[in-house]
């Protein structure tokens, strides 16, 4: 019957949710192991490179090269205030060198991807902006599309965070994020994004819970 179709799903994602759970866990205690075992050493812990970066520009249209438009377009940064999770390699990486006066960027944490799936986040469905109120918009459209690896918020969530091998999918379904100007505004921001620290902006991996927020 239907309803117990529905328990047999609700069981799944129990288990996904616990699983990810542990894995988010794991990784933690891991990195506080390594950050300790460089310390008590008498070295420097470098965390490694960022897999996905969120992306949200901060400038409209004035003084935006062709170029750079396009850009902004392929990722899907058409607006002020919108945010986009990106995948970091050599591609994107020189993406952002063209955009990076228009744009902040920093490396979400879990914490920073739950809040804003969670709060801010809309699928795309037959081409609408549908909210993800209910698992069921994620398992009728990215299940199909992953063979039920991806089915409520919490597959969607882990995709995101892990860049893992749905990541495509699972960040095209995402209409882009409407975001809050920051408090104290976008002087800052720019700041921490001049074209001469672009490299280093992404080693440092800076925060950007200001704008989640």
């Amino acid at each position: 019957t239907t309803e117990k179709k529905k328990a047999v799903v609700r069981r799944e994602i129990f288990k996904r949710a616990e699983k990810y759970v542990k894995e988010y866990r794991a990784k933690e205690k891991q990195d506080i192991r390594l950050r300790r075992q460089a310390k008590n050493s008498g070295n420097f812990y470098v965390a490694p490179q960022p897999k996905i970066l969120f992306v949200i520009r901060i400038r409209g249209i004035m003084g935006v090269s062709p170029k750079a438009r396009k850009i902004l377009q392929l990722l899907r940064l058409r607006q002020v205030h919108n945010g986009v999770f990106i995948k970091l390699n050599k591609a994107t990486q020189n993406m952002l060198f063209m955009i990076e006066p228009f744009v902040t960027y920093g490396e979400p944490n879990l914490k920073s991807v739950r809040e804003l799936v969670y709060k801010r986040g809309y699928g795309k469905v037959a081409k609408q902006r549908v909210p993800l109120t209910d698992n069921s918009v994620i398992a009728n459209t990215l299940g199909k599309v992953t063979n039920n690896r991806v089915i409520c918020v919490e597959d969607l969530i882990h995709e995101i965070v892990t860049a893992g091998p749905n990541f495509k999918e699972c960040n095209n379904f995402l209409w882009p994020f409407k975001l809050s100007s920051p408090l104290g505004g976008y002087s800052n921001a720019r700041k921490r994004t001049s074209r001469r620290a672009a490299t280093t902006a992404i080693a440092r991996r800076r925060s950007t819970a200001s704008f989640v927020r």
